[in-house]
């Protein structure tokens, strides 16, 4: 390959610069549109539903066939124990009808095209410090210019399983369980963009591991209700490579439900690739702040009152108390 698409989808990545959010916020932080994933977990005790209805037209030049997609997509995601991990469920069930223009019988082919369980934890995050990243009350500027600390992005790491039930169309050849391992960044780049970043290595196990990698950028309006987003992707195995770009809306109703849709291209004939994606996500939010008393709090780095800060606070004041009387 002259220039592999893997290299394309890194070179997109220094130039495309998404809009998130950082760990539990008050509304819903979805993975959708696109395929992109937040480094950011949903929160501790939050359920979370990401669901999409779509449809592919792809045709084979090379294999003289057109196809026709409708499929869904889901997944479950739990804020499990701590605010940084996060276990998800992602599924993706598809009936494909292949014409073959008379050369071949019709055949028509549904099942599993992602069936994974896995889990995802944030192991960095620039924005836990909030005396390091308060917005500064006296300039506009300030705060929405490009600052390069703002690159310096929030890092998860992910590790999951697909599992293939049956003779699966789809995954001819492959064992009943592969796996993937994951890498997520997130940078703001000012409180209007987002940058995100997936590198991962799927079908671990199989014959045709690959190297996915997604870049997406999401801009939020001054309306806040509404964003775009634009993304790509890059895929690269001996099974198969391809570059693929989608980009859409998505509508925010309220706290805990937003919808989107979006559509997407890919760059070859063999085969070539068009879609179209809608979906929904919600979420039921259990989630409570825990409330840490104030002889327990520490790094006053951070905001928190130091150990016993007050009780040297109370011997301060007596003792400019009894420099007074003294004087």
């Amino acid at each position: 390959m002259e220039f592999s698409l893997i290299r394309k989808a890194l070179f997109l990545s220094l130039l495309i610069p998404t809009v998130s959010n950082a760990q539990y916020t008050d509304v819903i932080n979805s993975n959708r549109p696109g395929r992109a994933v937040s480094a950011y977990a949903v929160g501790k005790n939050v359920v979370q539903a990401e669901v999409g209805l779509f449809y592919e037209q792809q045709d084979d030049s090379d294999l003289n066939f057109d196809s026709n997609i409708f499929g869904t997509d889901i997944a479950l995601r739990y804020g499990l124990l701590f605010e940084q991990l996060e276990i998800v469920y992602e599924g993706s069930f598809i009936s494909q009808s292949i014409d073959f223009a008379g050369l071949a019988p019709d055949q028509t082919l549904t099942d599993f095209t992602r069936n994974r369980i896995g889990a995802k934890y944030l192991v960095f995050d620039p924005f836990k410090n909030p005396e390091a990243n308060k917005p500064n009350l006296y300039s506009w500027r300030a705060n929405n210019k490009f600052q390069w600390k703002n690159l310096i992005p929030a890092v998860s790491l992910y590790g999951g399983a697909t599992f293939t039930l049956g003779d699966n169309p789809f995954y001819l050849g492959d064992p009943n369980i592969s796996y993937r391992g994951a890498v997520a960044t997130q940078s703001r780049l000012s409180p209007r963009f987002v940058l995100i970043s997936n590198i991962a290595y799927d079908r671990i196990g199989t014959d045709f591991p690959e190297w996915n990698i997604a870049v997406s950028v999401t801009h939020a309006f001054r309306n806040p209700k509404w964003s775009v987003f634009f993304e790509g992707q890059g895929i690269e195995s001996d099974r198969r490579s391809d570059l693929l770009v989608r980009t859409g809306l998505a509508y925010l109703f309220h706290e805990n439900f937003q919808a989107d849709f979006h559509l997407g291209s890919n760059f070859k004939d063999s085969p070539s690739r068009l879609f179209a994606v809608a979906g929904l996500s919600y979420r039921l939010d259990f989630h409570k702040d825990v409330l840490i008393p104030i002889d327990q709090q520490s790094s006053g780095k951070n905001g928190k009152i130091r150990r016993n800060s007050s009780k040297k606070k109370r011997k301060k004041q007596k003792r400019k108390k009894k420099d007074d009387i003294d004087f």
